[in-house]
């Protein structure tokens, strides 16, 4: 059993309902940063006492009305400050009234991608109010000190309460304004739920699955819009092979290694399912050419079998839709595959990328043109710059593996 599998049943619940949760509180008071101080009460009550009681029927509903009575208590402080006792009106809370007939998290999910709230900003206080991030995991994802994404999630905070944005799924229009940064927002939180940015596990599954509940939710509300079918074809085909990405004791298995019988063979063929239904509709975008990747990789029977030119090909589309390094560090490694390792390390020299994927890539390529030495240093480096645990193994291995090839002197 891997260790991705001992996660304790309340932490995982806990992860799983705290974003449903916040954003019926929100509903309910209208005060993003008192209810994000109320709900994580709540679930320090539930981790406290439900390992000793054990959860509760509605756990959701047990963690709504804990957070409406700090709320409450909140309220109270901040009236009696002020000598206004008389606006404070409380009724209690049922189960149902807990479970709205609107999804919470997604109308969360649209509120924090206001146009009020700069781009940069509204995705970290997505990350942090839908994902689940810690505050250091999205400033590790932006590349900046933890303090300085501290006081950018603290102003978005402070520019949604300002504003008075309404708790409410936005309009047809408004959705269509704010649908770009949802998307890049439920990508990110799937990548850091599918490769964690840090800690002891490969993936945090509870972002991933959440990520990709909110992604059907979303092509429900949008069911013409071919971006975004394709991030959730996206989504289906990638998480597909996560019971083949660890072995036994959780360390990292790359895709050619993989045992394909293990990728999940219904969740292929709904993501190919919407691909090819959005495909023929003209047009194509970033998210859908990377599910057209995916469905490439997962619809090989053997990593011998994958289609390198057209992955290639999709990827030069690709290209010239981004400016996104990843995408170009990809574009060098299916080049690599179909020109040889020398043209992939040719177009690595033109990238400048500070990341370990990099590094990681460059040892990998060097090792096939047989300069086992510097595959070796670069091996090492990328271990360094990743905090992820298994990667990090994952790359010592290899350099560990080289050096016990190397010649004797």
């Amino acid at each position: 059993m891997t260790p991705e599998h001992v996660e304790f049943p309340i932490e995982r619940l806990l992860r799983e309902l705290t974003p449903r949760v916040l954003g019926t509180v929100v509903r309910r008071f209208r005060d993003f940063a008192a209810a994000e101080d109320a709900v994580q009460e709540a679930s320090l009550a539930a981790a406290l006492q439900w390992p000793r009681e054990g959860p509760p029927g509605n756990p959701r509903a047990w963690l709504t009305q804990v957070a409406f009575r700090k709320m409450a208590d909140h309220i109270r402080s901040e009236s009696a400050r002020r000598d206004r006792e008389h606006e404070v009106a409380l009724p209690e809370t049922t189960a149902a009234e807990a479970t709205p007939a609107e999804d919470d998290t997604l109308v969360l999910l649209f509120m924090c991608c206001h146009p009020a709230l700069t781009s940069a900003s509204a995705i970290a206080l997505t990350l942090r109010a839908v994902g689940g991030l810690t505050t250091g995991e999205i400033a590790h994802a932006f590349l900046v000190p933890e303090g300085t994404m501290a006081q950018r999630i603290s102003r978005a905070k402070q520019t949604i309460k300002i504003s008075g944005i309404p708790f409410q799924l936005p309009t047809a229009e408004e959705r269509a304004q704010r649908l770009r940064a949802v998307l890049h927002v439920l990508y990110l939180i799937f990548n850091e739920g599918y490769t964690t940015s840090a800690g002891p596990t490969l993936r945090r599954n509870d972002l991933s699955r959440e990520a990709i509940r909110l992604g059907r939710l979303l092509f429900t509300l949008q069911p013409g819009d071919t971006e975004v079918a394709g991030l959730l074809a996206l989504m289906l085909l990638t998480d597909a092979r996560r019971l083949a990405r660890t072995g036994d004791r959780g360390e990292l298995i790359p895709l050619a290694q993989q045992d394909r019988a293990l990728w999940d063979p219904r969740q292929i063929a709904e993501g190919i399912a919407l691909l090819s239904a959005t495909l023929p509709k003209g047009s194509v975008g970033p998210y859908q050419l990377q599910a057209a990747i995916a469905a490439v990789h997962d619809e090989a029977a053997r990593a011998e079998d994958t289609d390198w030119p057209q992955i290639l090909a999709l990827y030069d589309l690709l290209r010239r839709m981004s400016d996104n390094p990843m995408v170009a560090l990809n574009h060098a490694i299916a080049a690599a595959m179909v020109h040889g390792a020398s043209k992939g390390l040719e177009l690595l020299d033109a990238l400048k990328l500070k990341h370990h994927r990099f590094e990681a890539v460059r040892a990998h390529l060097l090792e096939l043109v047989g300069d086992r030495d510097a595959a070796i240093v670069h091996y090492r480096t990328a271990a360094a710059k990743t905090e992820s645990l298994p990667e990090r193994n994952y790359l010592l291995t290899q350099a560990a593996r080289l050096a016990d090839q190397s010649p004797r002197v």
